[in-house]
């Protein structure tokens, strides 16, 4: 006893005890540095041996030899315990020196708010004792002065003394607004503060244009860190071009360049905006790193007239970025962006996506500082992506998506495109690209096939009362409710050589499979960037056993409801199976932007459930003054869905490719607008019960539909009832499109795999049998019983029910069947 206890006192002392064991006479005696030195190169190969192991370690070294097997375990256990320890340490301390930089910028803020308030306190005394002096009219000109930052002298910015002296004033100003108090800041909706948040976020509540500001802590370099975020095109997806027309040293190891940069329209209906600016590049006395910059005015100001007649030139306000060096490693970073971006111009319905801080801080600012950290969690080695791609390759991938998407939608004359037959009444704008070239990369022999160009179909429409989040994750998910899969094949043949072409297509049908192989995600997953297969197989006897299956590679981001302002996306384009780094993308899909509704637009708005055409309410005038922290109602929410779907086409079927572009887009539409009024929460009956899971949006329909095919009342709770009730469609090969969570339960599957499952494959063979005789007498009195059986889970588990119920499901017209469904009652695992 006395034997084991000191063995327990060993095995459990730690780091203490490690170098030392018993001998045969109970003391403890310290290892010897070469025992010490054998038993490291065996924990080395294995951490953790086995007993043989350990006694074939006592055999080959000799000088182990005098040691117990049981103190070998001891002095392994010991050995993992201090390498956990150790490990957990070095966690602890990174955790620490994060949480003290996180804590020193909580500290900055609250200071500055400590100012702020100071400030409003001494304002709102002075406009106080001015009320008692002077009379209303020069009350409102007092009050004016007081809180409105005085507007710069206009410098002359043709000579680089009047250029140094615009960057001072500039560099003097944005750090008024990112440490100070030019602007009054408030925090960003649904974004709060946190050791475990990517940094703090505000928006102006009331100032000139909109304004956002974010700071974090990013553990790279300032060097790097500025070189990063000047690079804008690489990681701000609406920059369309960045070019340094001069640049030139200014003091203090200092450079002053003047930059030109092009932005995309973020829909078909709004012209894009371009920047003239100055940028100041410089370090401060304390060693912060600065990048400031602002528009510039005056005579001779900008580009070619040529080079941006089809964009509107708006305004950057003093903005930048401040990098302070961190002990310890790693940066604390302050970023401003103010932009003023010209409201007037665009239709009155489309103007809060100019007029909101909100959008803009999505856009620009939160992505600036998510992109950094994110650049700075890849070299640290703790992202890890699957395919065994390399994270920058990746990236690439997703800006090219995201760029031909963009391009597709503004259709810039500089970049060949030209709209095609348009009388300006069109529902849905043909445009054509005889020039684009998609061989765009090092290696000839990933060129397009096609001789004649690209054709783009495009359209925008308004959405009300409808969850952009939620639509996209329908559209993701669902893909087989709204696209056509021979025009996927179609598309998809213009990679290969020497295949199949429109319109002379091998026949093929979609077996209604589609599988999602995830490839990366950013760093608070709001992108995914992932390869979707879908399952084809050729309808001609003589190609019965060559794969027809169709890769699309697709970026969906936006889906976090809880993202206040945040754009929902989903891109996608054919690739080749084989994936090259290289391949050629033609980029197509969908992007909903909320837009901020008015107090007002509650009183004057239509039917809270409807879609509506866009083209319906483009008035252009000037745009009244909002303010940027105007919250929006939640009575009457909209968004703005911009459709884009690209077709190569060879030059002698353009008018073919035309016409099944635009009937193709025109059908999309219509299925959108179907499913938004299927999930949009004002179109649901109130009888139907609580909310269901928003995971599958077409739930809710389906919902009211069960029940009103089934009058059974306990359905009122279908998401939550203990039967699993699962529906599946009515095509030639049913696939599942829907269950409730004890449906997905006995399945052990997700609503995102759950169209993956086909009906026959959860059925035995008794089972199968039953359906097949009573199918009949299902579909003509409208439901059927069927008695106690097994049927199987995907994961490949038995499961006994004891009773099946199967009836038709009636869409709203109760004449057309929508799908079936099944309820599995008391059912559980063998």
């Amino acid at each position: 006893m006395a034997m084991a206890v000191a063995q327990h006192r060993v095995s459990t002392s730690g780091s203490s005890s490690i170098n030392k064991h018993l001998d045969a006479s109970g003391k403890y005696v310290r290892y010897t540095a070469e025992q010490v030195e054998a038993l490291e190169r065996v924990y080395a190969e294995c951490p953790k041996p086995s007993s043989l192991r350990r006694q074939q370690l006592i055999r080959e070294c000799p000088i182990l030899s005098n040691i117990e097997p049981k103190q070998i375990k001891v002095w392994f256990q010991n050995r993992r315990c201090r390498e956990k320890q150790r490990k957990e340490s070095s966690r602890l301390q990174t955790v620490n020196r994060k949480l003290s930089a996180m804590n020193k910028l909580l500290m900055e803020e609250n200071d500055r708010l400590q100012k702020q308030v100071s400030q409003l306190v001494c304002e709102n005394g002075y406009m106080r004792q001015q009320l008692h002096t002077v009379n209303a009219s020069a009350t409102d000109a007092s009050c004016d002065s007081v809180v409105t930052t005085p507007q710069h002298s206009l410098r002359d910015p043709n000579n680089p003394a009047g250029l140094l002296s615009i960057a001072e004033e500039t560099l003097a100003e944005f750090l008024s607004k990112a440490t100070g108090t030019a602007v009054d800041w408030v925090q960003m909706p649904g974004m709060k503060p946190g050791p475990d948040s990517v940094g703090i976020f505000a928006i102006s509540q009331s100032c000139s244009g909109v304004a956002a500001r974010a700071c974090g802590l990013v553990s790279l370099e300032p060097t790097k860190i500025a070189e990063i975020l000047k690079d804008r095109p690489s990681w701000l997806r609406d920059c369309r071009n960045l070019e340094v027309f001069t640049m030139f040293p200014a003091g203090s190891g200092g450079t002053i360049e003047l930059v030109y940069t092009q932005m995309f329209a973020p829909t078909t209906l709004a012209p894009a905006r371009d920047f003239w600016t100055l940028r100041y590049t410089t370090t401060l006395e304390n060693g912060s790193f600065v990048v400031c910059e602002r528009s510039l005015s005056g005579s001779g100001a900008g580009p070619s007239t040529a080079a941006a007649a089809q964009f509107v030139r708006a305004e950057v306000l003093p903005s930048g970025y401040l990098i302070r060096p961190c002990e310890g490693g790693g940066s604390i970073i302050h970023i401003v962006d103010h932009l003023n971006l010209e409201a007037w111009n665009v239709p009155e319905v489309l103007r809060p996506l100019y007029e909101s801080s909100k959008v803009i801080a999505q856009k620009m600012t939160i992505a600036a500082l998510r992109y950094v950290k994110q650049i700075a969690q890849e070299r640290s080695g703790e992202v890890v992506y699957s395919m065994g791609r390399q994270p920058a390759v990746l990236r690439t991938f997703s800006q090219r998506l995201s760029r031909g998407f963009n391009d597709a939608i503004n259709g810039f004359n500089d970049d060949g495109w030209s709209i095609m037959n348009c009388d300006g009444n069109e529902d849905v704008i043909i445009a054509i690209n005889s020039s684009k070239s998609f061989s765009c990369t090092s290696n000839p022999n990933n060129a397009l096939p096609f001789v004649g160009g690209v054709l783009c179909a495009k359209a925008s429409m308004l959405l009300q009362n409808v969850p952009p989040a939620v639509l996209v994750r329908f559209l993701r998910e669902h893909r087989s409710e709204w696209a056509d899969f021979n025009v996927d094949a179609y598309t998809a043949a213009s990679l290969k050589a020497g295949t199949y072409a429109y319109p002379g297509m091998r026949p093929t049908r979609f077996t209604g499979s589609q599988i999602i192989m995830p490839l990366g995600h950013t760093i608070e997953h709001e992108e995914i960037l992932e390869v979707i297969r879908l399952e084809g197989h050729s309808l001609v006897q003589e190609d019965a056993f060559v794969s027809r299956d169709i890769h699309l590679l697709q970026i969906c981001s936006g889906i976090d409801e809880n993202a206040v302002g945040a754009c929902s996306e989903l891109v996608f384009a054919p690739i080749d199976e084989m994936f090259p780094d290289d391949a050629p993308v033609i980029p197509s899909g969908f992007r909903i932007i909320p837009l901020e509704s008015k107090p007002s637009d509650t009183k004057d708005s239509l039917t809270t459930n409807r879609t509506l055409d866009l083209t319906s309410s483009l008035e252009v005038g000037p745009a009244t003054n909002h303010s940027s922290g105007d919250v929006p109602s939640s009575q009457n929410s909209r968004s703005v869905l911009t459709i884009a779907f690209q077709f190569p086409f060879d030059s002698s079927l353009q008018d073919n490719v035309a016409t099944m572009a635009r009937q193709y887009v025109r059908s999309v539409i219509s299925s959108v607008q179907r499913v938004a009024m299927a999930i949009s929460p004002s179109g649901l009956s109130t009888a139907v019960g609580p909310k269901l899971s928003p995971g599958s949006p077409e739930a809710l329909t389906l919902a009211q539909w069960i029940y009103q095919s089934y009058s059974d009342s306990i359905l009122k709770n279908l998401w939550q009832h203990q039967d699993a009730i699962l529906c599946c469609s009515l095509k030639s090969l049913p696939v599942f499109i829907f269950a409730n969570q004890a449906g997905l339960d006995m399945l052990e599957t997700t609503l995102v795999s759950l169209q993956d499952i086909t009906l026959d494959k959860i059925f035995d063979e008794p089972g199968r049998k039953a359906l097949c005789s009573d199918f009949a007498k299902l579909m003509q009195q409208g439901y059927a019983y069927f008695p106690a059986g097994i049927c199987m889970s995907t994961m490949g588990r038995h499961v006994s029910y004891e009773q099946a119920v199967a009836w038709k499901v009636l869409e709203a017209d109760e004449s057309t069947v929508h799908c079936l469904a099944f309820s599995f009652v008391n059912w559980s695992f063998v």
